[in-house]
């Protein structure tokens, strides 16, 4: 009988031999290479950027606003004009006071020359003592009396200073609360304007009471250098460790520590929350690209490539550095990882490495 049109085999037919199933495509991977070397053992911390100086401007007498010479939040430099108030009523009084002056002396000079002249009037028996003695009491009023019109002139001079304000720190100004034509008071609790220091600024972090031995030996050996990133910014500030603050808080266990930040750009703006990483000591140790470490219910692996088969080995993590994972164990020096492609590998599966993919930790 012919073979059906539906495929039968004819009677009597010998069946064929099922055919080899091909073996499986080597998954495609990208593979760095594990390098051991120098990294930084580093603490990690929320930290918040304080200004050095802060100083509010006020008035030390009561007058009125004649000029404001800065622009709202401008940057200002230590001892320039800000603010001029005005003097009139002082420069009168100022002018009173020379006066004064020079009637003081001018008695003065008078009862010397009196006195002069009655001491030689009673060398010569000429006149009582009693006249003498009157003459240098006068004198003596009179100095008493120079002296005290001096000092109220030096007083007007300092007042007539304060009419002229000046900058007492360099760092930004804030917005003037008042202007021209305004009358202010040394008694006004709301200050003209505000300036603070932006360079160089602190940077202030929590840190755990267990890492404190570490940090004082590291600044035994010498400062410890802080790296301070502000979130979705890529540039850093460098600067050191300035303090520790001398009680531990015992609700928490951490301890304040604070670093200076040089701050010349003016990256860190006072008030902004930062990523601090304080660098205690360097340490070797092996590295690997942060995207080769994956995550399972049994820990951290990575798939280390041999003889182009992946095999699957559990890891130590130590820290992690940016992009950059560093390693206690599990991993060594030299050994290829894959950084690419995890999601179809298994322990022993073939890999074909992806040319020109090939990246070094």
């Amino acid at each position: 009988m012919a073979a059906s049109r539906y495929g039968w085999a004819p009677f009597g037919a010998v069946a064929q031999a099922p055919q080899n199933r091909p073996a499986p495509r080597p998954v495609a991977v990208e593979v760095a290479t594990a390098v051991r070397k120098s990294t930084p053992v580093q603490i990690e911390a929320l930290g918040t950027v304080t200004p050095i100086a802060s100083v509010a401007i006020k008035s030390r007498i009561d007058t009125e606003i004649t000029a404001v010479h800065f622009a709202d939040g401008a940057r200002v430099k230590q001892g320039e004009l800000l603010i001029t108030l005005d003097s009139r009523t002082l420069e009168a009084q100022i002018l009173q006071a020379e006066g004064n002056i020079a009637r003081d002396r001018a008695q003065l000079e008078g009862a010397e020359r009196d006195l002069k002249r009655y001491t030689e009037l009673v060398a010569k028996s000429a006149t009582p003592v009693t006249n003498l003695d009157n003459a240098k009491t006068q004198a003596a009023v009179y100095a008493a009396a120079l002296k005290a019109d001096e000092a109220m002139l030096k007083n007007l001079q300092v007042q007539l200073s304060y009419c002229q304000i000046t900058a007492p720190i360099s760092g930004r100004i804030s917005a003037a609360s008042v202007k021209v034509g305004n009358y202010v008071r040394s008694a006004d609790l709301t200050p003209i304007a505000t300036i603070i220091q932006t360079a160089p600024v602190y940077v202030t972090f929590p840190m755990p009471q267990i890492s404190l031995p570490a940090l004082r030996e590291a600044i035994a050996e010498g400062a410890p250098s802080v790296e301070a990133v502000i979130p979705g910014e890529s540039k850093r500030a460098v600067g050191r460790i300035a303090m520790i603050e001398n009680t531990v808080d015992p609700g928490t266990g951490m301890v304040n520590v604070r670093a200076t930040m040089p701050n010349e750009t003016e990256l860190l703006w006072p008030g902004t929350l930062v990523q601090t990483y304080l660098n205690l000591r360097n340490e070797d140790a092996v590295t690997v690209p942060s995207a080769a470490v994956q995550v399972s219910q049994s820990g951290n692996y990575v798939y280390v490539i041999k003889n182009e088969t992946a095999e699957l080995r559990p890891v130590k993590v130590a820290r992690t550095l940016g992009s950059v994972t560093v390693l206690e164990s599990g991993v060594a020096d030299g050994d290829v990882v894959v950084i690419d492609g995890h999601l179809q590998l298994t322990n022993g599966a073939r890999v074909a490495i992806r040319e020109g993919k090939k990246a070094s930790s």
